[in-house]
Order: C-alpha cells, then sequence, then structure tokens
C-alpha cells in the first residue's frame, strides 16, 4: 500500500530545497511520484538539493509561502492528491533575531497554503510539518502526547505552536473530516523530534557545526551539553509522513486527520554531549568544548516525546537505534566532504539500507 500510493500520484511540496525537504523529494522520486516543489532557494552553500542532483527530479519552483498569490498558482498548476509542508523558519536562534519573519513564514505561510487548497478545490491528503517544540515545555521529566497543552519559550516554538492552532481551526471550520465527502481534504500535523542525517548545512546545528570544525581542523565546541533532545535519523520521521500520508488518502482515511508525534522510543534519549560524543568517536577525532554562555538566549534544557499513539494506531516505529543512526550520519559526511559528488549515491544507499531493515521489521513502509 505504502508504495502504490505515490506511484504515478502527483506530490506537492514546500520546503523542498531544506534538508527534510530533499531527502523527502528523493524518497518520493524513488517511489515513482510527480514531485512538484514550492520552496524557497536552497537555504545554505553546500546544499543537499544541490549536491543530489534534485533540480532535475523535481519540478521545482523558487518562491515564497509568504507570498499567497505564487503559492496558490504552483498549487493549482500541480493538482496534487498529497501535500507535505515543510517549508518553515526553522532554527530556534534564528528566530530570536527575526522574531517577526519566523511568524510570517511559519504561520501566515502555513494558512496561505490551506487557503490555497481551499481556493484551488484541491481533494488530497496534507501533511503539516511542524515541530516536537509545539508543546507547553515544563522542563520535566514528561515525554508530551498529542493532547498535551501546546506553548512556546522562543518565538520559533511559539509560532509552530500556533501553526499547530491555526491548522486545527482550518480543519474544523472548513475541511471536517465528518465532511470529507463533500471537502474531500485530510489534514493533519506532524510534530518531529530533532533530526540529524547526511546533506543538513545549516548554522547553528549541532552535527552541521561539528562537521565544520572537523573538516577545518578547528576544535569541536558545543553549547548546552547537558540538554536532552529526541534524536532521530531524518529518515524516521519522513517515514511517519509518508506513511500517514498514505492513511489519511485510504477509504476512511479522515479519522487520521490530527496531530501525530514521530520521534525515538524512550529508552533512546540522549543528550547534546551524548551525540556529540558518539559522533566524534565515530569520526576518529573526539574530544570538544564547552562554549554556552551564561546569557545566551533560551533554549529548551529537556525535551522528549511520547510516540505510543503513531506506534499503536499507524504502525509506525523507528528502525535505526541512536547508535545505528550516528554511525549512519557520520559515515555519510566524512564520504561527502571528501567527494562531494557522491552525495547522491550515499544519501540512496541509506534509504535501501533502512527500507531493508524496516522491511525485516515487519513495517509495512518498506519501500
Amino acid at each position: 500500500m505504502f508504495a502504490d500510493a505515490y506511484r504515478g500520484s502527483r506530490v506537492f511540496v514546500t520546503g523542498h530545497t531544506g534538508f527534510k525537504g530533499s531527502w523527502l523529494c528523493l524518497w518520493l522520486e524513488r517511489l515513482g511520484a510527480e514531485v512538484h516543489g514550492f520552496s524557497l532557494a536552497p537555504p545554505t552553500d553546500p546544499s543537499l538539493f544541490e549536491q543530489a542532483g534534485l533540480a532535475s527530479a523535481v519540478q521545482h519552483t523558487i518562491g515564497d509561502v509568504r507570498d499567497a498569490a505564487a503559492l496558490s498558482a504552483a498549487l493549482a498548476k500541480a493538482d496534487p492528491q498529497f501535500i507535505f509542508h515543510l517549508a518553515a523558519q526553522p532554527l530556534v536562534l534564528d528566530s530570536y533575531t527575526e522574531p517577526t519573519g519566523t511568524f510570517a513564514t511559519n504561520v501566515t505561510g502555513s494558512i496561505n497554503l490551506i487557503q490555497a487548497v481551499r481556493r484551488a478545490g484541491t481533494r488530497a491528503a496534507v501533511v503539516m510539518v511542524t515541530t516536537d517544540k509545539v508543546y507547553l515545555n515544563r522542563e520535566c521529566d514528561h515525554a508530551y502526547r498529542e493532547d498535551d497543552p501546546l506553548g512556546g519559550h522562543d518565538p520559533y516554538s511559539a509560532s509552530k505552536a500556533a501553526m499547530e492552532i491555526a491548522v486545527a481551526s482550518w480543519r474544523d471550520s472548513f475541511f471536517a473530516p465528518a465532511k470529507v465527502a463533500d471537502h474531500g481534504v485530510r489534514i493533519a500535523t506532524a510534530r518531529a523530534g530533532n533530526v540529524i542525517g547526511g546533506g543538513d548545512w545549516s548554522a547553528n546545528r549541532l552535527v552541521p557545526d561539528l562537521v565544520r570544525a572537523l573538516v577545518g581542523n578547528q576544535a569541536p565546541t558545543l553549547r548546552n551539553p547537558a540538554s536532552l533532545r529526541p534524536w532521530q535519523h531524518v529518515l524516521e520521521p519522513l517515514a511517519g509522513y509518508l506513511w500517514l500520508g498514505a492513511r489519511l488518502a485510504e477509504p476512511g482515511g479522515e479519522r487520521h486527520a490530527e496531530g501525530w508525534n514521530f520521534g525515538p522510543l524512550t529508552s533512546e534519549e540522549y543528550c547534546v554531549g551524548d551525540l556529540a560524543d558518539a559522533f566524534l568517536e565515530a569520526w576518529g577525532r573526539p574530544g570538544w568544548s564547552d562554549v554556552t554562555k551564561a546569557d545566551a538566549p533560551h533554549e529548551a534544557g529537556l525535551l522528549k516525546l511520547n510516540i505510543d499513539k503513531a506506534m499503536k494506531r499507524l504502525g509506525w516505529c523507528p528502525v535505526w537505534p541512536f547508535s545505528e543512526t550516528v554511525a549512519r550520519t557520520a559515515e555519510w559526511y566524512r564520504g561527502v566532504s571528501q567527494t562531494p559528488e557522491t552525495a547522491r549515491t550515499a544519501c540512496l544507499a541509506d534509504l535501501d539500507r533502512y527500507c531493508a531493515e524496516a522491511k525485516a521489521l515487519g513495517l509495512p513502509y518498506a519501500a
């Protein structure tokens, strides 16, 4: 069912030039989908989108989700059966310097998309990607469930929580699951943990910062090494997004039109220092220093996700443990840093390995 849902289907992806968007487009290409992308130009140099040669594989439109007219035109032209909304301002620290732009992109941009769906009369399964940081984080030993209160200390987290509220409002007002026969739209939100994997070149992210230090023969540094995060390989939430999309599209799929967490098992909980230690050990150059500043902008120190709902109701579960996630990520960067032209091959090798291991576990999205 997983492969059949996407083979030959028209899929509209916002944010397709970013890290997760590029991996998603690679997977959709492998599944035989017709992929239409709408995004800003690649946000980093290098970028996975360019390294993996995706411009020739995707019907590629450069645009800003804050531009409602351009977004509506691109969506209407694509006439998609599936929509994955990944376009975002995704960095906590950047949200402190650009709070207005963060809200404009993450909230207004998301509303622009679902309004475009309304105007075009699109009948589609829609997965709106938010974040694990949408919850009102009380910094306690509690793994957040989908029905926990939303909130956000920093502008990024608050904007994503506001996006969740806006999507729920549009779903209740215009895309009610009980009236799916009339409007044909099934819309869900996906809240993923902290992702790592080959091809992320963003600033102020742990693994890319480590790689830049290692390649530049500099001493690696960390902020907040004791902070706990739900780390996972990028393919884990993407499997969740794709499987959620397929389940939304099935007969009766409107029952899945709600919020979903995608993160690691609760037994796989590690702090920033743990990830740095494992990554540097895999690279063969251990050792880092703590450069945390007392007056630095607030970043959450403890964050956990409960994924019972996705495991029980969707049949999704993580495939790779923390050790393999880190090993695969380090291997990707070591190889591609030496031979950049191998980025696409390295991604496809990871995708093949992930799907083979998912198949061995009997998971339905092993394709």
